[in-house]
């Protein structure tokens, strides 16, 4: 036990000379968070622009206009002429163009006959145009109705239903703790016992009556000790930043960090093990970490991934680790619900330390 107290001090204050490797290990992730979450995730609501063009500058079409300008769903703006309008649209900088041409007050007198806005919308962005056309409708509709005094005999009562706010940098969050977890552990273990074992490090340590066993609970209880606490750091820096709040119970939080660090630090004792010195074992733990970033669910969410890559995606730690985290920070599910979670990335613990157990190479 001694032994392995001593092994673990040392290790921290290995992590503590090397101030160069601890601060840029948690600088990228919170840089990365920071990032994303300010220039992608603050806002959750759909932003609509649409252009107006009063052709007929009389009082009934300035009624209109005024009505745009009033909807809060709605961004307005003015042009002059259809031509700037159309360009408008087609650049992106606004959604829909409504064209008021001459004429259109004398024709709402004379109420004869219906009389059609024309509406441009951009063809190649149908989801975003079709909401907006629906939005525009609402406003042309009612606009009709209450130029005619128009009563409804059936209409409809509006209950809210209070839903849970989820911004994007609420998803992102989670996924950026579960992507330091994993290369911190991947990267830095396979690294560090690679240039131990060229060193004749362990090879000296070998020659002592230190057991394997010690050697490794004291770098699983280092490495613990110092992801666990970059990982909580991330936490509340998104919590004073972007306002994150951890729904669920801070235990099982503490717990997926404590899971997700040993099931990836046993991939890192595989690649050590297999790396036949420091230079291979960066590339060989890139090789495996960097299609995980995209597969994993760090980014986005696994469920708008092809349904061929869907099996590979599900056995894979990192998006089990991701799930669950998100399941407690921003759903608040309970720990007994995620039983699949729990079990998949136990799976990964076990059999991850058992091959490296066999892998693993003392010189």
């Amino acid at each position: 036990m001694r032994a392995y107290w001593q092994l673990t001090i040392a290790q921290l204050r290995i992590f503590a000379r090397n101030k160069q490797v601890l601060f840029f290990t948690l600088l990228f992730p919170i840089i990365l968070m920071l990032a994303l979450g300010t220039f992608a995730g603050k806002g959750d609501n759909l932003s609509l622009t649409v252009g107006v063009i009063d052709s007929d500058q009389t009082e009934a079409s300035k009624d209109l206009v005024e009505l745009f300008y009033k909807h809060e769903g709605l961004k307005t703006k003015k042009y002059q002429k259809v031509k700037s309008g159309k360009q408008a649209v087609k650049n992106g900088d606004i959604q829909l163009l409504v064209d008021i041409p001459k004429g259109y007050e004398a024709n709402v007198k004379n109420g004869k006959q219906t009389f059609s806005l024309p509406v441009y919308y951009n063809e190649k962005n149908l989801a975003t145009s079709e909401l907006g056309l629906t939005v525009v409708n609402g406003i042309i509709d009612q606009y009709s109705k209450d130029l005619v005094d128009y009563k409804p005999l059936v209409t409809v009562e509006k209950v809210g239903i209070e839903a849970m706010n989820i911004r994007y940098v609420d998803f992102l969050v989670p996924g950026i703790v579960a992507m330091m977890i994993m290369s911190n552990n991947m990267n830095g273990v396979a690294g560090q016992i690679s240039a131990w074992r060229e060193r004749g490090i362990l090879r000296r340590m070998q020659g002592t009556r230190l057991k394997a066993s010690t050697f490794i609970a004291a770098q699983i209880t280092a490495r613990l000790l110092l992801n666990g606490t970059q990982a909580m750091l991330v936490v509340l820096i998104a919590h004073f930043v972007f306002s994150i709040e951890v729904a669920g119970s801070w235990l099982a939080l503490i717990f997926f960090i404590v899971l997700g660090t040993l099931a990836f630090m046993s991939l890192g004792f595989i690649i050590a093990g297999i790396a036949k010195n420091p230079e291979s074992a960066g590339p060989i733990a890139g090789f495996i970490t960097f299609p995980m970033l995209f597969l994993g669910g760090v980014f986005f969410p696994i469920s708008n991934m092809p349904d061929i890559i869907q099996p590979i995606v599900k056995i894979l730690p990192i998006a089990h680790l991701s799930s669950a985290l998100r399941e407690t920070m921003n759903l608040g599910t309970p720990f007994l619900q995620l039983g699949t979670e729990t079990l998949v990335l136990g799976c990964w613990l076990v059999g991850g330390f058992v091959l490296a157990s066999y892998v693993f190479k003392w010189e």
